[in-house]
């Protein structure tokens, strides 16, 4: 049996880039137990709360992204990156790890950079169809390199990639393996649009749940910090039944009581939903970076698990007809569902905990 290992986790900034990473480091705890993970990330305080729940250790550093920054804030941030890298380096000597393993977010380089020239092996994941910068820059010199959906493998070394799908929580995985049921009164479609909320799909949800055509429909709507109120009065002025929330923590609670979502297109909710197998209509966040979202939603698109639709391009109308249609026709969303759920890598946590385990053997001969 292997001995316990030393395991650095860095990533963060957003749930979608937080989860798989507390997925990978609850697999690997439970193959090895005694196993120690630190968490290196960022200083939001949703990063710290979200990790405090798990019970993991975290550090921070001083770090700021790069990408799309006007001329001042790239050059504060180019500015801080020895500093970045300094406490990185600080980090590693003290925790001991024996791998590093990156999961995204600006904070990922620095760290992995620092893990590299201390000679520590190192695996990136990337979740993305099309991948941040730095995983980019970081694929020059990572041990290998685990990627979530098709298609991304050609943006890197194709010698050290290996698909391995997104991680998915525990509980997810629970839920998926139960059934992922539970009989309701009411259809019931949930609203999501990312950690932060998502100011248009909430207004294109309102609009559509205007509509007459689906007074009889239940709602359970997660919408960000700042329109909670205004969505909880639509739903009132229109008599719906709704459940409205600025964020939901038990998540798998929530995906049970689902027919149908509306969601923007971030890989860790497309990679539940597809284990899960749910249908979906997707409504990609418009400003991500390279377009990353419309291109994880084509794959499950493609795949018949879901709709797709350009946010400029759509109305609250034409938004109500889609959900009408879905939900009077019972049969096309089950086999929608079952399409979803072809689309899933159910066992991509324990892949990633494998290719680290390979890596350490690899590594250490």
């Amino acid at each position: 049996m292997q001995a316990p290992i030393r395991l650095m986790l860095t990533g963060g900034g957003t749930g979608g880039h937080l989860f798989p990473a507390i997925a990978t480091a609850e697999a690997l705890c439970k193959r090895l137990p005694g196993s120690e993970v630190l968490f290196v990330g960022t200083k939001r305080k949703m990063d710290k709360t979200t990790l405090a729940q798990y019970g993991f250790a975290t550090k921070s550093i001083h770090c700021k992204g790069l990408k799309g920054k006007s001329f001042l804030a790239l050059a504060q941030a180019v500015a801080v990156l020895p500093i970045s890298c300094i406490e990185a380096m600080v980090h590693i000597l003290r925790f001991k790890p024996d791998l590093v393993l990156g999961v995204g977010g600006y904070v990922t380089g620095p760290v992995v950079a620092a893990a590299k020239l201390l000679g520590k092996p190192t695996i990136i994941h990337e979740q993305n169809s099309v991948p941040g910068l730095a995983n980019r820059k970081l694929a020059a010199f990572a041990t290998k390199i685990c990627l979530s959906l098709p298609g991304s493998e050609t943006f890197f070394p194709g010698r050290r990639t290996v698909l391995t799908g997104n991680p998915v929580r525990d509980e997810i995985l629970a839920l998926a393996a139960s059934g992922g049921e539970k009989k309701k009164e009411k259809q019931t479609v949930l609203v999501l649009g990312g950690s932060l909320g998502a100011h248009r799909v909430n207004e294109l949800v309102s609009e559509a749940f205007a509509s007459e055509k689906l007074s009889d429909i239940r709602v359970i709507h997660q919408t960000g910090p700042n329109d909670a109120e205004m969505v909880k009065a639509v739903y009132e002025k229109h008599n719906i039944q709704a459940t409205v929330k600025p964020f939901f923590t038990d998540m798998a609670a929530i995906y049970k009581e689902a027919d149908l979502l509306v969601s923007r297109a971030g890989a860790t909710t497309l990679a539940e939903l597809s284990v899960l197998g749910k249908p979906a209509i997707l409504i990609p966040y418009p400003y991500a970076a390279d377009n990353h979202q419309q291109k994880n939603g084509s794959y499950y698109v493609q795949g018949g698990g879901a709709l797709m639709f350009i946010e400029k391009e759509l109305s609250g109308a034409q938004l109500s007809q889609q959900l009408s249609h879905l939900l009077s026709n019972r049969e096309e969303l089950q086999t929608m569902g079952k399409a979803m759920q072809e689309c899933a890598f159910p066992a991509a946590t324990e892949k990633i905990v494998d290719e680290c385990l390979r890596c350490l053997k690899t590594y250490s001969a």
